[in-house]
This record gives C-alpha cells, structure tokens and sequence, in this order.
C-alpha cells in the first residue's frame, strides 16, 4: 500500500520569496529524506468551487508504512520539517493518505 504525505500550503506574503525559497532550500531538503520515492509539486491555478487559499500542493511519496514511518524519524525530515515551518509561518497544512 502506497503512502502519501501531502503538503497543502497558503498563499504566502510574497509568493516570489516564496518560490525562491522552496526552489532552493525547501525541495532539496525534501528529496533528501530516506525511502522517499518521488515528490511532485503542483501550483493552483484556480478553484473552481468554494473559497480556498491554497497556493501549492506538495506530494510525496513512499513504497508503505514501514518505508514512510522510517523516513518520518530521519534527521532528513526533521529539518525539511523545521524548514516548512521557518518558510510558512504556519501557513500549511500536512495530511497523509494511502491507496
């Protein structure tokens, strides 16, 4: 079974600095996370129904259980997790999910 960590972020203060920041720090620190197998990141261009602030959504992605609860323990995560939240100020909202 397939196990998914989504990153739903805000819209943030300034997208640019924003961007450049995710680009350069965030993502490399993300793709170094042990058992990670891909990660994808998709940019909202509209919504269609309701009213929502999401700006991005990061998906990553892990074999199972065993390879995701490995790579949430790293060193890896915990900076790529003190770095989301230096970043967003708060402003994401992290969900996991399995297929």
């Amino acid at each position: 079974m397939t196990v998914k960590l989504l990153a739903v972020y805000n819209t943030p203060e300034d997208p640019a600095k924003f961007d450049a920041h995710y680009e350069a720090v965030h993502l490399p620190l993300a793709q170094a996370i042990p058992h990670l197998q891909s990660i994808s990141v998709d940019r909202v261009s509209n919504v269609m129904f309701g009213k929502h602030d999401i700006y991005m959504i990061a998906t990553m992605t892990f074999a199972d259980k065993a390879a995701f609860s490995a790579a949430m323990a790293s060193p890896e995560n915990r900076a790529a997790g003190a770095d989301v939240m230096n970043l967003t100020g708060g402003r994401v909202s992290l969900m996991v999910v399995e297929d």
